[in-house]
């Protein structure tokens, strides 16, 4: 599959091993000889933030679903998802579930919609994590629980077939290509972009209706919260310069206090991006992409349709803005973040590390090792920046087996204050119980990255994970996910 060149995380029989691996590599992250178990390991301090206690470091990272009814409630493969969250033993559930705020804004015909019907839907979801919790934990105390509130923007599909239907900020000249976006195609009006905040100010307050404890106001992978802030050349309330690209949280954020008062808030953001990735045309063949490559952009600098990297190098992090983002986050009371990067639409190897692609991607055009690293770095130093607020670190699931060795020392190390489980959890939900119980990995339970999670949804299929979760693979999704497989080799 093209991942033969790189280190074969599974076959490393020891953390010393892998500690070499990464040195030959030319990085360095910390990782720890032995994972400890109970009170006395780092994953187990409590973590304080807000008024709250949060029981311990792992937390689950929210998830777009794919497999809710057409008007936006949740199904039973829905409400399964959301009990093995709640099984996890994660004290800090983030997000839960990708929520859109607005019909149009649905990232899939099947995601949860924020409609009528949420404050019923929302609590019987909750109720069943909770639940669950109690039950695989012992008990709910320390347990925090948020709602990830969302609007996809440019990569909205909200109807039945799944046709893209663009809300865009402003003209991107890859991007908008790569859509097949005419130079005419409409950009949202400064008074459409009010009424997505006042849809956010509704969800908030069925949120808090519904019992969660917190709202994530997403700013990540592409989305629209993502899309303003690399809104340099829009003009309008909205966008130019930094004051005006923040506007958006802003208003969310000052609505919010308003209209749900109590409700405390985080963020999930892309701290640093990349240029749109393609497979590399010289590498590729009909059926088989190549490794990733960059879109040409030689014409394009500086580039003004980023965030978080160098106009002049767009190839390369810059965390000057992050940092004026966060300091913002800090003046408005926002004191969870989790950090991402990039977009799993056009640069997946740096928001999401894999060997194996999914059906829309291509190959890896470095070790996924490098990826994590990338990750772990930039959220040390944003932890070292701002100290006073609560990261959630992302990337960890390339780690495989070494996740909790890795996991334990950059919470020891003070890298990170909570580790994230994205796809691990579909794969492993009980991984952090076995971890904090001292019990042996279950070693078929690893995710080892194969993206069945995402060609899956990409293709309309529900969420989960295909290969290693006897429930998916039963299905007859799985099979008709292994003829599409077959039918692009």
């Amino acid at each position: 599959m093209g991942g033969r060149q790189f280190l074969n995380v599974g076959g490393v029989r020891s953390a010393a091993e892998f500690r070499d691996a990464l040195a030959r590599l030319g990085v360095s992250i910390p990782c720890d000889e032995e994972v400890e178990a109970g009170d006395a390991s780092p994953l187990a301090r409590p973590l304080r933030v807000e008024g709250f206690e949060v029981g311990n470091r792992f937390a689950v990272h929210p998830m777009e679903g794919w497999d809710g009814t057409a008007d936006g409630r949740p199904t039973e493969l829905t409400s399964r998802r959301w009990r093995n969250f709640g099984a996890s033993g994660a004290k800090l559930v983030w997000g839960c579930e990708a929520v859109a705020v607005t019909h149009e804004g649905r990232a899939n015909p099947n995601q949860l919609l924020c409609g009528p019907h949420a404050l019923e839907d929302l609590a019987g979801l909750r109720g069943l994590l909770v639940a669950e919790h109690r039950a695989a934990a012992g008990s709910d105390a320390g347990l925090l629980v948020g709602l990830q509130l969302t609007h996809s923007g440019r990569f909205s599909r909200p109807n039945s077939g799944g046709r893209s239907e663009p809300r865009i900020l402003y003209r991107h000249p890859l991007l908008d290509a790569r859509l097949g976006l005419p130079p005419d195609y409409p950009l949202m009006s400064d008074g459409e972009v009010r009424a997505v905040v006042e849809a956010f100010h509704g969800a908030a307050r069925v949120a808090r209706e519904a019992g969660f404890d917190f709202i994530d106001v997403k700013h990540c992978h592409g989305y629209l919260g993502h899309e303003f802030l690399s809104a340099h050349t829009r003009g309008g309330d909205y966008g130019g310069c930094f004051e005006n690209r923040t506007r958006f949280l802003r208003e969310v954020v000052e609505g919010v206090r308003s209209e749900a008062p109590g409700m405390q808030i985080g963020v999930r953001l892309s701290a640093f991006d990349t240029v749109p990735f393609r497979p590399d045309p010289a590498a590729s063949a009909p059926g088989r992409p190549g490794p990733g490559a960059p879109e040409p952009f030689a014409g394009l600098v500086p580039y003004r349709w980023g965030f978080g990297l160098d106009p002049f190098d767009p190839l390369a992090e810059d965390f000057g803005e992050t940092e004026r983002f966060l300091s913002l986050c800090r003046d408005l009371e926002i004191r969870l973040v989790s950090i991402s990067a990039g977009s799993p639409y056009y640069n997946p190897h740096v928001q999401r590390p894999a060997v194996y692609p999914p059906s829309d991607g291509y190959l890896p055009p470095e070790d996924p090792l490098l990826g994590v690293v990338r990750q772990m770095l930039a959220t040390r130093t944003l932890k070292q920046q701002f100290p006073d607020l609560a990261f959630v670190g992302a990337g960890y699931t390339y780690l495989q087996q070494f996740l909790p060795n890795v996991a334990q020392a950059a919470v020891r190390e003070g890298w990170v204050d909570s580790v994230g489980l994205g796809r691990m959890v579909l794969s492993y939900p009980a991984l952090p119980l076995d971890v904090l119980g001292g019990r042996a990995l279950r070693r078929r339970l690893i995710c080892r990255t194969f993206s069945d999670c995402t060609t899956a949804p990409r293709n309309g299929l529900p969420s989960g994970c295909y290969p290693l979760d006897p429930f998916y693979r039963e299905t007859e999704a799985a099979a008709r996910l292994k003829q599409l497989k077959r039918g692009r080799e």
